[in-house]
């Protein structure tokens, strides 16, 4: 199904190297895709990889059943280009494992720019405690699939 004005969600949006951005991405149909270990873990070494490419630095992230909070500071691409290669290589390397459901991902991304380091730390926060607030863990640390640079 198209969507109408997901273009006016890229007004205004900025690819500021060096600046710190909350990346939201969601899959298709909101299919809990990674309640399975190795399809998770998969993924993870996918944001590992942006790294590595010094396209990004990964300050904190989580990776839910069925979405992705990952706070990065931005390097040398933009935020459509880090996000177009990650979503691109992760739905590449989970049909190799075998995994059918097509497409793997919504399109596009949610982008939120952050300012201060409060801002950052606050983030790395609400991330974190995502599977808490969602219920799936009685403790974050029960949870396999999140890391943050301060721990």
């Amino acid at each position: 199904m198209p969507l109408a004005h997901s273009h006016r969600l890229r007004r205004g949006r900025c690819s500021e190297p060096g600046r710190c951005f909350l990346l939201t991405a969601v899959t298709h149909e909101r299919q809990p895709l990674f309640h399975d270990l190795r399809s998770a873990r998969l993924v993870v070494k996918q944001l590992r990889q942006s790294d590595q490419e010094n396209a990004s630095r990964t300050l904190a992230w989580v990776l839910m059943p069925d979405h992705l909070h990952w706070l990065i500071e931005l390097k040398g691409v933009t935020l459509g280009s880090l996000m177009r290669r990650f979503k691109s290589r992760s739905a590449i390397t989970l049909r190799k494992a075998g995994v059918r459901h097509v497409p793997i991902w919504q399109p596009g991304y949610h982008d939120a720019a952050l300012r201060k380091e409060e801002d950052v730390l606050q983030a790395a926060r609400y991330i974190i405690a995502n599977p808490l607030r969602a219920g799936l863990v009685s403790s974050v640390r029960e949870y396999p699939h999140w890391d943050a640079v301060w721990l």
